[in-house]
């Protein structure tokens, strides 16, 4: 079974073609260099809103009253939800009444940290000597953030090095540390060489600050050897050579900068930022200006609360990149970020927020738009879906990624012919050496359309472009045995994908399928069970291995299987297809009295 849907985003291999996917050119930089470092690859209609980010308190589904109790009761349930700022308020309201007031306390400080009132989470910060160490350390380091937002930084140097500060936030404070010494104004001490032990990305991030410091603080010829270290080192995501280019050309040093962008690009040859980064240095553009002292510390936040991410500890990654985010409003990586996490913990509302934030100049725009453009399409809304990704094409109609997310969106309103006319220029575009990833898309588009054979040639084109990707050739193999031709290949096409592959429920069903449309009916069980147990709600995988269980007269089973069918909402060809065998079995064979009586 390809592991395409009709209704969402193209999947290929755990991503999709929308911006968070395939096409992540606007992927922060911090985050590739992080998942080089950790060898990964990586609604409802909102009610009124409080001033907080929260909902208005009259849409709670808990009526708060008047007592501590009640407040905890309805915050708890804000945060359960999503709505981290109506929770602070509730919270905040029940450490004024009756009750604990110091976990109350506690509660609406992390509430308020979520929902990104630093202010106000810094002045309820819990104290030294609180039974809850760990939240106090993360009150030091709030508050810390807070004074070197306000320039402070002399007390931001004492409360981000002091011996309250515990391991769960101690690397953060780490990383901080030298822009506050930066900020109090001692430059020669914020360059000392940081040793963060036993943590390697912490380490390279704290070394990569050096490398600016030293830049900050005129000593250039430091600071492009530590950023060469970086480089020879490995350089995940190409970071260090970014910074080292951008540098150059401040310098004025622009074919210095042009090497280094190449070197990078050699290891990188899809990354559009160091592409774009080349282009200026050769047109001797204006290159970015030195980023100030807080928006450096800003950066610096990234990686902790990025590595968090990958470790799903999704509400210390908010709280990171909140901080962020005090510190630096248009760091755009860290609201498309923010809008991921509030994405998956049903804040939808709040996610469209942080999506909408970059501007049409940014570098993340398209993908923020992108998606903002799923979640409409997501929640049933199809128009808006579309006119969000329009817009954005039409801030940026020479990128790619913004006319890739509209051509998925009409493939997935089934639209397949605007979906093909919307890819065809841009594989054109490519005529040499045409993306796979667009090939594979437009063949999704054709296929559903009943544009077999064009469908094959661009999965045919695709391979020869990627020859081992296990979801071409998973789908390409699926759509041969469904069609009953080159059974032998196909399977072969198939078990090499499974072989890569060896956990994807949808692969397994294709393999199996393949043995089933071969007459090898025990050997497509075998591989059918496992399909199913690895991808139990799907409707096509049942559907399979119920037409195999009934042709190695297991039937009772297989009518277990097709009605199970019915319960995981099933196409509607799938559904016209288990109904038919629910009353008459294949080929016309007699059901089993037992479950016809049913």
């Amino acid at each position: 079974m390809p592991a395409t849907t009709v209704g969402g985003p193209v999947a290929l291999a755990g991503a999709t073609f929308e911006a968070q996917g395939l096409f992540a050119m606007s992927t922060p930089r911090s985050l590739l260099a992080l998942l080089a470092f950790s060898g990964l690859c990586a609604c409802a209609t909102p009610g009124p809103r409080s001033a907080a980010g929260g909902p208005a308190l009259a849409t709670l589904p808990i009526d708060p009253g008047g007592s501590a109790y009640g407040l905890f009761l309805a915050g708890q349930e804000a945060i359960n939800n999503g709505h981290s700022g109506a929770a602070a308020d509730l919270f905040g309201r029940a450490a004024t009444t009756d009750g604990d007031p110091v976990f109350l306390a506690n509660r609406a400080f992390t509430a308020a940290l979520l929902a990104g009132d630093v202010k106000r989470a810094a002045a309820i910060a819990p104290a030294a000597g609180g039974d809850e160490p760990d939240l106090v350390s993360l009150g030091l380091l709030v508050r810390g953030v807070e004074a070197l937002a306000d320039g402070d930084g002399k007390q931001a140097r004492v409360l981000l090095t002091g011996p309250a500060l515990t391991a769960s936030h101690k690397v953060a404070a780490e990383l901080l540390a030298p822009w506050a010494v930066a900020e109090a104004g001692d430059a020669e001490a914020s360059i000392a060489r940081p040793v963060i032990t036993g943590e390697p990305i912490a380490q390279f991030f704290a070394s990569l600050d050096q490398g600016k410091l030293f830049e900050r603080a005129h000593r250039y010829d430091e600071a492009e050897t530590t950023f060469r270290a970086l480089i020879g080192a490995g350089d995940p995501g190409g970071i260090a050579s970014a910074d080292l280019g951008e540098m150059l050309e401040r310098r004025g040093e622009g074919a210095k900068a042009v090497a280094i962008y190449d070197q990078a690009l050699a290891r990188n040859p899809d990354d559009g930022a160091l592409k774009a980064a080349k282009v200026r240095a050769l047109a001797k553009g204006r290159p970015p200006a030195l980023e100030s002292i807080r928006q450096s510390a800003a950066e610096a936040l990234i990686a902790p609360a990025t590595v968090l991410m990958i470790q799903k500890q999704e509400e210390g990654a908010l709280a990171y990149l909140r901080l962020a985010l005090r510190l630096d409003a248009g760091r755009d990586e860290a609201w498309v970020l923010v809008g991921d996490i509030l994405a998956d913990v049903g804040d939808v509302e709040g996610a469209r927020t942080a999506y909408g934030r970059p501007g049409p100049r940014s570098d993340e725009f398209v993908a923020a738009r992108g998606k903002l453009a799923w979640s409409y399409q997501t929640a049933g809304d199809k128009d808006a879906a579309l006119k969000v990704a329009r817009d954005a094409l039409a801030a940026a109609p020479a990128d790619r990624d913004a006319s890739v997310t509209v051509a998925d969106l009409l493939r997935a309103d089934e639209r397949y012919d605007e979906s093909i006319a919307a890819l065809n220029p841009l594989i054109a575009a490519q005529a040499d050496h045409p993306d796979w990833r667009l090939l594979y898309m437009r063949a999704v588009a054709l296929e559903e359309s009943g544009r077999w054979p064009e469908a094959e040639r661009d999965l045919t084109a695709a391979l020869k472009e990627r020859p081992d990707e296990p979801e071409l050739l998973n789908f390409l193999g699926y759509s041969w045995i469904d069609r009953g031709e080159k059974l032998p290949a196909a399977i072969a096409m198939v078990q090499k994908a499974v072989d890569q592959d060896p956990q994807s429920g949808a692969m397994l069903d294709s393999l199996g399928w393949g043995y089933y449309r071969s007459g090898d009916y025990k050997t497509a069980v075998d591989k059918l069970e496992a399909a199913v147990v690895l991808d139990p709600g799907d409707p096509d995988v049942n559907n399979h291995l119920g037409d195999a269980y009934w042709r190695v007269g297991r039937r009772t089973e297989a009518q277990f299987q097709w009605r199970r069918v019915l319960t995981l909402e099933p196409t509607a060809k799938i559904r016209a297809e288990a109904e038919a065998k629910l009353k008459s079995g294949l080929d016309g064979a007699p059901v089993p009295s037992l479950v016809a009586g049913q």
